[in-house]
């Protein structure tokens, strides 16, 4: 998986980095089909704003979190796209199952 981190009027240190991939990691491990994940940190006078637009097969999930710390903004991000993640899962395997009842005859 291919994780690209860019800032907008905001340098993005090593911590930040290391920060924003644990966080994602954490989220996308449980999720086999991701194949790239785009984030943009960036500042707007006090506001810091966290998202992310991950790339899935089928479908591109996107996610923006916006709080007065950049690393509140960057947690709170990973939690929304947790859910996002297990809807789209959740979805999927609903499908799945839709096809063998259909193939089943019920």
């Amino acid at each position: 998986m291919n994780i690209n981190i860019t800032g907008h009027h905001l340098d993005i240190t090593p911590a930040i980095r290391d920060h924003v991939t644990s966080k994602l990691e954490r989220v996308i491990g449980r999720f086999d089909h991701v194949t790239a994940a785009h984030v943009i940190l960036s500042v707007e006078k006090l506001r810091q704003k966290a998202e992310v637009t991950v790339h899935v097969r089928g479908k591109d999930i996107f996610v923006e979190a916006h709080d007065e710390n950049l690393y509140a903004s960057i947690d709170a991000l990973a939690d929304k796209l947790n859910r996002q993640v297990l809807k789209h899962k959740e979805k999927q395997a609903d499908h799945a199952h839709a096809g063998l009842k259909r193939q089943a005859g019920e």
